[in-house]
């Protein structure tokens, strides 16, 4: 009899194995499917796989995600709360696919507090601070924006969108300098993608300043500052990029490319701030980005930064990148360095 039942017992792992297996492999053909964006395939694969096993969290998850990308938010939100209620540690997804489903069904108030509990929750995970920040912008209430998005940085310094957003926000808030730091890490963490081409696109518009032509006197001209910058650290270097704008018709820069004024003023740019930077100065722009991108004006790689986080939107760029393969390792060598 006792043979008998480890028999049994033995037979029933063996079939729990196997299940456990199929649901597995069954999770991961949906992935696929998902990536490649052939959601109904994934979405029919996620449910094979809960009829062999309805509590797979994993695989409540993944259809919770493929219902949002897929424009269904409700269903996205009913797989989310039984991955959220079970209180697995996959819980956090289904967190950030929730709130991100309730933004999207518009009620982003209701999405802001899942967020701020999924914080208390999970502790400040980037995800959760870049998502309350994104909800907060949409909001334009853009001091929470920024708090958040700061504190989703801190979390994780490699997380392009955080960064993006900051740029946004700054230049919302009419701070050009602050704006232009995050839209250059921003291109060095991603340079190649759509929405590299918008923030280079807003980063040459604010390295314009803000400076008007006299019509009569083609050689005279006006050079604004934002009242509410009057006080700020940054007022000079803002200062500065109406400057720089202006210095592109003077004789000594006549006949250089497009491409060379960049390089130019990127340079000028980096070295003033790195030059303003006080002991006294804080915050992510003077304790992160500008020792950094001093240190890079100062080396031997600004060149191939600024082709690098210009090749989305020049073509001038790209082509110097694949003439310059050497001088791009060496860059990364560099970077690995920091």
């Amino acid at each position: 009899m006792k043979h008998l039942f480890f028999t049994i017992a033995l037979l029933f792992a063996s079939i729990q194995l196997f299940s456990q297996e199929t649901v597995d492999s069954l999770i991961q053909i949906g992935i696929q499917y998902h990536d490649e964006g052939q959601y109904e395939k994934a979405i029919e694969t996620y449910k094979q796989a809960l009829e062999i096993d309805s509590e797979s969290m994993v695989a409540h998850a993944e259809l919770a995600l493929t219902y949002m990308h897929s424009g269904d938010y409700k269903k996205s939100i009913r797989h989310s709360d039984v991955v959220i209620k079970n209180g697995d540690d996959i819980a956090l997804s289904a967190y950030i696919t929730k709130g991100s489903s309730l933004d999207y069904l518009g009620k982003t108030k209701r999405s802001i507090r899942l967020f701020k509990k999924g914080i208390k929750e999970f502790g400040h995970h980037y995800l959760l601070h870049y998502n309350l920040a994104y909800n907060y912008y949409q909001m334009e209430e853009l001091e929470d924006a920024e708090e958040s998005v700061l504190s989703a940085i801190k979390a994780k310094t490699s997380h392009s969108s955080s960064h993006l957003l900051l740029g946004y926000i700054r230049s919302d808030k009419s701070q050009k300098v602050q704006s232009l730091l995050s839209l250059y890490f921003f291109l060095l963490l991603e340079p190649d993608s759509k929405r590299s081409q918008t923030a280079y696109n807003l980063l040459q518009q604010q390295f314009q300043g803000d400076v008007e032509k006299n019509e009569d006197n083609p050689n005279e001209v006006n050079i604004y500052i934002n009242a509410d910058n009057l006080d700020s650290e940054f007022n000079a270097a803002e200062l500065m990029l109406s400057m720089l704008h202006v210095s592109k018709d003077l004789e000594e820069n006549q006949g250089k490319t497009e491409e060379e004024l960049f390089i130019d003023n990127t340079t000028s740019f980096f070295n003033v701030l790195g030059e303003l930077k006080k002991e006294t100065n804080e915050g992510l722009c003077w304790d992160f980005y500008v020792p950094f991108f001093y240190d890079i004006a100062i080396s031997d790689h600004i060149d191939t930064f600024c082709y690098y986080i210009s090749k989305s939107s020049n073509e001038k760029a790209m082509e110097w990148i694949n003439n310059n393969e050497e001088k791009l390792k060496s860059f990364g060598h560099w970077m690995e360095k920091q």
